[in-house]
């Protein structure tokens, strides 16, 4: 080999060392890099309980830093890279790791709580921000536009207002709004003329909120449309279910503190009812049976005049005035005189007797 292809090959080698050895020393931080990640997801992996995974879709970065400072108390949320994430299931075993992977998609936050999965969906729900809309936004809300100065001179703007149809005057050499304007219902799109104005008056009309995909609770993969709750709903069921309840255990006279009361009242109400339809007299059932006595006596006292006008028994009858629509047919008469015929004087005279001893 001559000496000049020879220092060549030299050469050449010894850049290709170099180059390696630069190589080296980019990836190998990145890859322990990587590496204490996955050690990391491990950890919160083991330590808590229930895993929230949360889109970022459309969440501006500003938006994500100030939800996420409100949720540090319940837990830890980090945003990871979803093959970092898969990577440390795997190696801790994860249960329901298979069904989890479908929600692996996009970017995502993770929030690792011991808050059970529908207490996370509620939290996460509550948390929102506000943010100024872009041109083809869709209004979460009715917009609406407040009276008084806005603080913008006049010009080019009060043909904007005039577009949007917001009635103006120019004061104190800025424009007034006139009256409080509806500018946009919930799910219009905004215009690029409604959005440049409503940031010039620094309305930040667009909530930002974070949307959970799924939870994993304890193996148990969840949709985040089956952790949608609604309370008011829960809780009248829940009444519904503690009235019910409360009664079977009454009937039942179950021995339970919070219906003992209830057991109670209810037998001394139906002994009270026994003892008056036996006629059994005790200081608190005598104005009850003597009651009930006279409203027997008079009924057949009046029975018996009906049978027999001739007997007086000291009982004058009150006739009822049956309304139009409650006045019986003659056949419905003609029955009820059979019924009446049917009463003997034997069960008369028996009747009479139960009343005096």
């Amino acid at each position: 080999m001559k000496g000049s292809s020879k220092a060549g090959l030299i050469r050449t080698l010894r850049r290709l060392e170099k180059a390696r050895a630069t190589v080296k020393r980019v990836v190998r931080p990145a890859l322990i890099k990587k590496q204490a990640t996955v050690e990391e997801i491990k950890g919160l992996l083991k330590k808590f309980k229930v895993i929230g995974i949360i889109s970022l879709e459309g969440v501006p970065a500003s938006q994500y830093k100030r939800m996420r400072r409100k949720l540090e108390e319940y837990g830890f949320i980090k945003v990871y890279k979803n093959n970092l994430f898969l990577r440390a299931a795997e190696e801790v075993g994860l249960a329901g790791l298979e069904e989890l992977k479908q929600y692996l998609t996009g970017t995502n936050a993770f929030m690792f709580t011991n808050l059970n999965a529908f207490e996370l969906a509620l939290l996460l729900d509550k948390v929102e921000e506000r943010r100024f809309a872009k041109p083809g936004d869709e209004a979460t809300e009715d917009i609406y536009l407040p009276q008084g100065p806005t603080g913008i001179p006049p010009g080019p703007m009060l043909s904007v207002f005039g577009k949007l149809r917001v009635p103006t005057q120019v004061r104190e050499g800025i424009i007034w709004i006139n009256k409080e304007v509806r500018v946009a219902k919930a799910g219009d799109t905004i215009s690029p003329e409604l959005a440049s104005l409503l940031r010039k008056l620094g309305l930040k009309v667009i909530t930002v909120k974070l949307s959970l995909k799924a939870a994993w609770d304890e193996g148990l993969v969840i949709p985040a449309e089956k952790l949608r709750v609604d309370l008011g709903e829960v809780r009248d069921e829940l009444a519904t279910a503690v009235l019910i309840a409360r009664e079977l255990a009454t009937e039942a006279a179950l021995p339970v503190p919070d219906i003992v009361a209830n057991v109670l009242m209810r037998a001394i109400m139906r002994a009270i009812a026994v003892s008056v339809e036996a006629g059994f007299v005790t200081k608190e059932t005598a104005p009850m049976v003597l009651s009930h006595a006279i409203g027997r006596a008079q009924a057949l006292a009046l029975a018996i005049k009906e049978r027999n006008p001739e007997i007086d028994l000291g009982v004058v009858a009150q006739p009822a005035q049956p309304s139009p629509a409650a006045a019986p047919s003659e056949e419905e008469g003609g029955e009820e005189e059979e019924k009446k015929e049917e009463v003997s004087e034997e069960e008369i005279a028996e009747g009479i007797a139960s009343l005096f001893g």
